[in-house]
């Protein structure tokens, strides 16, 4: 049996096809976005994302950032999201001058708890931001009903969700694509890659003119590179969210393997589930379709997670844990309103990641894992 170190992530292979797209924007000279590559990855995207407005951004946390300022998210206004998640979905908020509460997690799910929403909202709640935590899809009838209750705006941080769908009356409604807002990740980390990268849907046409505004620095390039405005000026605030064409390229080249990738990564899922059948795996509701982009293990203990932890490095494999809850950290623990949220934190010290990617000898980890739990 090979013991060559398999870690926990290795971006999927860009291929010849890729590297010929690289070079030809390298050869084009134009390599600021928006060009041919960005143009063929929405193509491709609208099979998953069908008539959102769509922009592909520098990252994630890019999305997320115009998200916030898209929905006008000002000093004052309150934002609800979940504690165990990455710092850019609180920051995208804080930016903007908002007060933020966080929400726990369920007992089963790292997935925020939408039953302990409703009593954290005032009449200053503006957002309600979700995080449909390893692609896993959380109860979209609950956040409908938040949604028409309380005139909520909906943002989607669907950062790990490529590919990973909402499931009602047979329907597969992609994850991103059902709050007003959709913010999903191409980093080297995540199932679709291009190093660094992002993508936002606009789901919501009350916003779609706002956004072109704001995805351009604040001007009216679009509109007049169409020939629908006499003057190419500045309109509103804005950033520069654009992913650059050379990164575009990369994303072209991936979306193109994106069967190959999926089959993959669900190959190595479904082997591990089996082979941890008595163990606490993800839990996949009904309603969800993942996309196998993280499974984990849930262990009994923050000693028996670090245990396990260090005893696969030495076999070498690599195995992490994941999120620390964001209501307790250094920065913002001053800042919490005192509730405990006892399930973030017991993921946090409980759940380890398995390695999912084409190198990896599932088999070894499996027997390792195993090993190590006789």
């Amino acid at each position: 049996m090979s013991k060559e170190y398999i870690p926990y992530h290795v971006p999927f292979p860009t291929h010849h096809l890729g590297l010929e797209f690289v070079k030809e924007v390298l050869l084009s000279g134009k390599t600021a976005g928006n060009q041919i590559h960005s143009l063929a990855c929405k193509k491709i995207l609208l099979s998953n994302f069908h008539g959102e407005q769509k922009f592909l951004t520098t990252s994630c946390t890019s999305a997320l950032e115009f998200s916030a300022l898209l929905a006008s998210v000002e000093p004052g206004d309150h934002v609800i999201l979940p504690s165990y998640t990455f710092p850019s979905t609180a920051n995208a908020f804080l930016l903007r001058g908002a007060t933020l509460s966080f929400v726990d997690s369920m007992p089963n799910s790292p997935n925020m708890d939408l039953d302990a929403v409703e009593e954290l909202i005032s009449s200053k709640t503006k957002v309600l931001c979700v995080m449909h935590y390893a692609g896993i899809s959380l109860d979209w009838e609950k956040i409908k009903a938040l949604k028409a209750t309380y005139n909520l705006t909906i943002i989607e941080d669907a950062a790990q969700c490529i590919d990973a769908y909402y499931v009602n009356n047979d329907i597969d409604y992609p994850l991103g694509s059902l709050g007003d807002f959709g913010a999903l990740s191409f980093h080297e980390t995540k199932n679709i890659s291009c190093g660094e990268g992002g993508l936002l849907l606009v789901n919501n046409q009350e916003y779609i003119e706002k956004a072109e505004v704001m995805y351009e620095k604040g001007t009216n390039r679009a509109s007049f590179l169409r020939q629908e405005s006499a003057f190419y000026e500045w309109k509103s605030i804005g950033s520069s969210y654009t992913l650059s064409e050379i990164n575009a390229a990369i994303l072209h080249g991936q979306l193109l393997q994106k069967s190959e990738i999926n089959k993959m990564r669900h190959a190595i899922w479904n082997s591990y589930n089996l082979a941890f059948e008595n163990f606490s795996v993800p839990y996949v509701p009904v309603y969800a379709k993942h996309n196998a982009h993280i499974f984990y293990l849930q262990l009994a203990s923050t000693s028996e997670s670090v245990e396990f932890i260090e005893y696969m490095q030495k076999k070498g494999i690599q195995t992490l844990s994941h999120y620390r809850p964001l209501h307790s950290s250094s920065f913002f623990n001053d800042k919490h309103d005192g509730r405990i949220l006892k399930n973030a934190q017991h993921f946090s010290d409980t759940l380890v990641r398995l390695p999912i990617h084409q190198e990896v000898n599932v088999n070894r980890v499996i027997e390792t894992a195993l090993d190590f739990f006789n």
